[in-house]
């Protein structure tokens, strides 16, 4: 068992080194926001989404916009030689998780006491090259 678990472990660390992706933890930014916001990048071009999110009016696109920053930064340091626009690069996956949530108290009427949550997420940003999804 211990070895096909290795195998495995190998295998998917070779996996992520051809992959391009930044990871944004515990961003204070309900999920259900930060999903609106990523729905609108996904599957579009690196530059055209760094547009769409730059002129975005939504504080969520902020913060997606430098993890878009990010993710493009860490394909250029495996990919020295390389340039930008010649790789065609795109936002292959966006996705966007629950984080830990604050509880708050606020006072409500008649002595109660009503819960506020206040949310945060994970979003994970995945790039793909035009190029190699053609030789695949």
């Amino acid at each position: 068992m211990g070895v096909r678990k290795r195998l495995r472990a190998e295998q998917l660390k070779e996996e992520r080194k051809n992959k391009f992706f930044a990871k944004l933890n515990g961003c204070p930014t309900s999920p259900r926001k930060m999903r609106l916001v990523a729905d609108l990048v996904r599957g579009v071009e690196v530059e055209k989404a760094l547009a769409i999110l730059k002129f975005s009016p939504k504080e969520a696109a902020r913060s997606l916009e430098k993890l878009t920053l990010s993710a493009i930064a860490n394909w250029q340091a495996k990919n020295e030689d390389a340039n930008i626009e010649d790789a065609g690069l795109f936002v292959k996956e966006v996705y966007v998780d629950s984080a830990a949530m604050l509880k708050r108290l606020r006072p409500a009427p008649q002595g109660r006491a009503h819960r506020i949550r206040k949310r945060s997420n994970h979003v994970t940003m995945v790039l793909g090259t035009k190029v190699n999804e053609s030789n695949s």
